[in-house]
């Protein structure tokens, strides 16, 4: 395992530690996954174009297989999250953003006949503004299936923050969702109710964001003018 540096970085699952200039190690928490094939699966769609990291991945320890570090390119940049709150991006070019994200990763090919590759958490703080352009990351949640799902949770996961009025980004959060929608995408009303489901029973889900997954569904719809 590389030696690790100073965090730079939590999120709800896992910790970023620096490594060097070009490197970064992300960390699972509590056996939260497994790294290496979400290594597998970005290594799967880079080779298809697809703007993520590059990785590589490295086992914590013989004894512990089911826990993983992924050791991933350092990228220079801000979230899409944190150059929204600075005004560095506009809520239209966000959601643009988001949903040209979406298309182009459900046109690599998933790997079982039929499917395509879905990442089912994209987000504004899951892109990364850098330089040369979005770099998509947390590949987690990533698996095949539906595109229609994939649109259902990010819809999904916007619409949870825009119904919030308690939180500061509710009204960006609402642009950037109409923006999402704003062309024709493949959200359908399977992958909104899927969504909402799956939503229901993540573990990581505060109660406050359980109980708003009624009327941010209701929200996606209106927007989708889906029944």
């Amino acid at each position: 395992m590389p030696a690790t540096g100073k965090l730079i970085g939590s999120g709800r699952t896992a910790d970023v530690y620096e490594i060097d200039e070009a490197w970064v190690l992300r960390r699972n928490r509590e056996d939260w996954g497994d790294a290496a094939a979400e290594g597998a699966v970005m290594e799967h769609v880079r080779a298809y174009g697809y703007p993520v990291p590059r990785v590589r991945t490295e086992r914590s320890g013989a004894a512990r297989t089911s826990r993983t570090d992924l050791v991933m390119e350092r990228l220079t940049g801000p979230t899409m999250l944190d150059a929204l709150v600075a005004g560095a991006i506009d809520v239209a070019e966000a959601g643009t953003v988001l949903a040209s994200l979406l298309r182009q990763l459900h046109a690599v090919p998933g790997r079982r006949p039929g499917t395509r590759v879905l990442h089912l958490d994209l987000h504004p703080e899951n892109v990364i503004l850098t330089p040369d352009g979005p770099r998509v990351i947390d590949w987690g949640t990533a698996e095949d299936g539906d595109p229609g799902l994939d649109w259902g949770l990010s819809a999904m996961i916007l619409a949870q923050v825009a119904v919030d009025d308690d939180r500061p980004v509710a009204e960006p959060a609402r642009a950037v969702l109409v923006s999402l929608l704003a062309d024709p995408s493949g959200l359908t009303g399977e992958g909104v109710s899927e969504a909402r489901r799956r939503r229901a029973v993540n573990p990581t889900m505060t109660a406050r964001e359980v109980e708003l997954l009624g009327v941010a569904e209701e929200l996606v719809r209106s927007v989708a003018l889906l029944p």
